[in-house]
């Protein structure tokens, strides 16, 4: 058997089945597209389930794929085990209604003894019991009776509920005895086939080689054959479909003949890389490699995942990426790697598969940005988080607990952004557990929290009386092409109730048949105006979508009396409309040069569109220099200036795809959506109203650029009239300054600023130097009237009209003349009380804690405060308490240093 390399067995198997009349497609993204069932896309079928469905016409009726895939179920069995992983790659060949058993299962044959030449006294193959098709098909190829094992439901037929479903066939390759963890030469995998016989005077055990490593499944052949029905009937599907998947990695441990993936050639060099980074080599500490396996694995899944626009957040797919980047992060901080690495590392991953993945060449700044990133996130909050799980730790085996509250993890998780799977993990490391179910509740309740702050907005249609009356109710919308229309009454609703009229004062909403009125979607406002007749007005105030196919106009009858069946006249208010239109067009350029400018990854996550500005969230990983936010400003606005045509059509939404217009991945769309082209600059999916050309937006001016969570940007800015009202008031702001300045040219204001903040610098040192002084002037009395507490000395002092830097400058001076001492004092300035407590490290090893002393003192002083052991400082609102404040100050002293 030759030993071929992982690029070569993928090439081979890729090349055999373009030979047998396949359509090679490239690796789909790990994101998948118009499926809410899964996060990130878990096998080879998985991105063509829509072809198997029918909900989509495949590009061919055979296709072969090599289809990069992340499984995270057994995430914290990686690295402990040499066979887990989480980042893998699936070879398959599929039949959309083509060819089925009698062809594939001889290809499978050819593939694996002739072109891959495995050994055919090594090849077992497993079939469902009742499949006596695939039991013959099997047997014509040339495998041996006793070598094709049936096999039950649970093992070999696959089906997920109702739907398509059937038997499916594996193949297994025998490794040999001396990885059969019993030891005897007749070890069977097969249980319930071979078992209680005896083989050669040797009656082979039920419970030999569980989970045992001789015996390699490598390839899945399933054959859907049925359409399992909601009664349980499996009724045959007239074109029977094929889904294989076999695994790159699995096939390349057999094939290069090593123990676990993480000694395949391409795995095993990512390995050789990080050992050599950390002058360790595998293979020679049990828990070292433990870390080097979670590095090596999870960098993969890493690099592929942000390759394809996914980022590190705290839900989604962005958490399993924030997680895996933040396990292998610490596993390298167990080999001594405490500064950023990955970023390097991934580096290596990209050499080993930009041959096949030509896009990670293309984004390896990008990629590397983001691990970098979010690995310098993760430091600047893993130490603190350790080490307060090191004293919860300490606590646990104080007390013989072995369970971690769910307080505690909370906390850790909630304050100090430390994960519970980490929790659980370094716990689980030294032989604890969490209570996850006190976890679990504290977390609900602070959804709960979160949710009764948030402003409820019950749908009406969610009323049986409303939903019975308006069943058969559909508003036409005509406000693409008119501003105005004539509409009949169809419904007023008060409140819950639905009503026949409303008299002038009354707020409800209205039911037309006919309306010019945008409803509030895809991130635009909804329409006002006024809805009237001769004998009624109606001021519209704003416009929202009902019982998906009604539009509700809610707003006040401003005079007269309104009735359901009424002759009416809908106008909406034009300058605003054109205004939410001027930002809308605007978004869609703003989307195309974010595009552009930054790269690919960028997705729209979200948007405001109304007449007085426009918020564009997107996925970006880090802050937008001003350079970078001036040049996106110029790129729109000479889109702007170009008087590009907006042209706008519907179409069927497979069509729509093929076309190149964009869709928001979140949102429903119905068979036949509408595109929004700007040239052959931008193209959209959108139900939005636009310009007709863009030089009708008139400016474009960018107001802020923010963050908003996690790989989460975003851009405020205006259009039109709002873009020059915003510029006119920045004017005034100028002018008004340079008058208060004394300064007769604007042009001439940054000087004088410049000149203030020199002014301001030279007060400070000269402030910082009285300090000093005054800090020089008491230290001599007060160390002459320090305490003696035991071992320390004790300075406790009301000092009047110093600050908080004063106290500290002061505190740092006695601190220098004592080796063992705690100082504790409390400025008096502008009627307030500002606490500073100090200690050294002498006095902090006999068990001082100032911390914890201030707290309780500046409670006394009516205020709050803390600190660490060494430094602490606190606030109070009473300075006629000081006194007490300080005696207690005092107590509290004594009593640590009792304990």
């Amino acid at each position: 058997m030759e030993k071929l390399s992982m690029n070569e067995i993928r090439e081979l198997y890729l090349s055999f089945f373009e030979s047998k009349g396949h359509l090679r497609l490239p690796s789909f993204s790990l994101i998948p597209k118009n499926d809410k069932s899964l996060l990130l896309i878990n096998s080879g079928m998985a991105p063509l389930k829509p072809y198997f469905t029918g909900k989509e016409t495949p590009p061919c009726k055979r296709v072969t794929t090599c289809q990069k895939c992340i499984r995270t179920p057994d995430i914290e069995r990686v690295g402990k085990t040499a066979r887990h992983g989480t980042f893998f790659e699936m070879l398959g060949n599929f039949s959309f209604g083509d060819y089925f058993k009698k062809e594939v299962i001889p290809w499978a044959w050819e593939l694996t003894t002739k072109v891959y030449k495995l050994p055919e006294d090594r090849l077992w193959i497993t079939i469902y019991e009742e499949d006596e098709e695939a039991f013959e098909i099997w047997r014509q190829v040339g495998v041996p009776e006793d070598r094709i094992i049936r096999r039950g439901k649970e093992d070999n037929f696959w089906e997920i509920g109702t739907g398509p479903c059937g038997p499916c066939s594996e193949l297994y390759y025998d490794r040999g005895e001396k990885r059969g963890k019993c030891g005897k030469a007749h070890c069977h995998m097969f249980h319930g086939i071979v078992r209680g016989k005896e083989v050669d005077n040797e009656v082979v055990d039920e419970n030999i080689c569980e989970d045992c490593d001789r015996f390699l499944e490598f390839w899945n052949l399933v054959f859907t054959q049925y359409d399992k029905d909601e009664a349980g009937n499996y009724n045959p599907l007239p074109n029977p479909n094929i889904d294989t998947g076999m695994g790159l990695e699995r096939m390349a441990v057999i094939i290069q003949d090593v123990e676990s993936i993480f000694e395949v050639d391409i795995i095993k060099a990512i390995m050789d890389h990080i050992s050599d980074m950390v002058g360790i080599k595998y293979g020679e500490d049990p828990s070292k490699d433990v870390s080097l396996r979670v590095i090596t694995d999870h960098i993969r899944g890493i690099t592929f995942m942000i390759s394809d626009g996914i980022l590190p957040s705290n839900e989604g797919r962005g958490y399993v990426l924030r997680r895996i980047i933040r396990r292998a992060a610490r596993h390298g901080r167990l080999l001594g790697l405490n500064e950023p690495f990955l970023f390097k590392v991934c580096q290596k991953v990209i050499e080993q598969y930009r041959g096949t993945y030509k896009e990670l060449e293309n984004k390896s700044d990008y990629i590397k940005r983001v691990i970098k990133r979010e690995e310098e996130r993760f430091a600047a909050t893993i130490e603190q988080g350790l080490n307060i799980l090191d004293q919860y730790v300490d606590e646990l085996l104080q007390h013989g607990y072995s369970v971690l509250s769910g307080e505690k993890a909370f906390k850790l998780y909630d304050t100090y952004g430390f994960p519970l799977d980490l929790t659980k993990e370094i716990l689980a490391e030294k032989g604890f557990s969490v209570d996850e179910e006190a976890f679990n509740e504290l977390m609900r309740e602070q959804k709960e929290r979160a949710r009764a702050h948030a402003i409820a907005d019950a749908s009406l249609w969610s009323l049986d009386d409303t939903k019975e009356q308006f069943a058969k109710v559909k508003t036409q919308f005509v406000g693409y092409e008119q501003y105005e229309a004539e509409a009949k009454v169809l419904g007023i609703i008060l409140n819950d109730s639905v009503i026949n009229s409303a008299e002038e004062g009354q707020e409800v909403g209205i039911i037309l048949d006919i309306t010019p009125f945008y409803a509030e979607s895809g991130g635009q406002v909804g329409d006002t105006g006024v809805i009237f007749n001769d004998n009624m007005e109606f001021k519209v105030e704003n416009t929202v979508k009902f019982g998906g196919d009604k539009i509700l106009h809610n707003g006040r009858v401003l005079s007269g009396r309104i009735s359901v069946g009424d002759d009416v006249i809908g106008r909406i208010d034009v300058d605003r409309r054109e205004d939410a239109a001027r930002n809308h067009t605007a978004t869609h350029l703003l989307h195309k040069v974010l595009r552009n400018l930054l790269g690919d990854h960028v997705h729209q996550s979200g948007s405001y569109v109304g007449p007085d500005r426009l918020r564009f969230d997107f996925t970006h990983f880090e802050q937008i220099s001003d350079d970078v936010i001036e040049r996106i400003q110029q790129e729109v606005n000479k889109k702007i200036y170009e008087n590009i045509s907006v042209s706008v059509e519907e179409m069927p939404i497979d069509q729509a795809r093929r076309s190149g217009a964009m869709a928001l991945f979140d949102e429903k769309y119905g068979d036949i959506v509408r595109v929004v082209s700007i040239g052959d600059f931008s193209k959209e999916f959108c139900g939005g109203t636009h310009v007709e050309n863009t030089s009708q937006i008139g400016l474009f001016k960018i107001i802020s650029e923010t963050s908003v969570g996690a790989g989460i940007r975003r851009i405020e800015a205006l259009t039109g009239r709002g873009a020059l009202a915003y510029l006119n008031e920045r004017d005034g702001i100028v002018e008004k300054a340079s008058r208060l300045l004394k300064i007769s040219a604007s042009k001439e204001l940054l000087g004088k600023i410049d000149e203030l903040m020199e002014q301001i610098k030279r007060l400070e040192k000269e402030k910082n130097a009285l300090n000093e002084k005054i800090a020089s002037f008491y230290a001599h009395t007060l160390m002459e009237n320090a305490q003696d507490i035991s071992n320390l000395k004790l300075v406790a002092a009301k000092l009047e009209n110093i600050d908080v830097d004063g106290l500290k400058l002061l505190g740092d001076s006695i601190k220098e003349k004592f080796a063992e001492c705690v100082v504790i004092l409390a400025g008096i300035e502008k009627n307030k009380v500002n606490f500073v407590g100090m200690a050294t490290k002498g006095a902090v090893a006999q068990g001082i804690h100032v911390g914890n002393v201030l707290r309780e003192v500046a409670k006394i002083a009516g205020g709050g405060g803390g600190g660490r052991p060494n430094m602490a400082q606190a606030g109070g609102k009473d300075p006629s308490k000081v006194e007490e404040a300080l005696a207690l100050a005092k107590k509290l002293i004594e009593g640590q240093l009792n304990n």
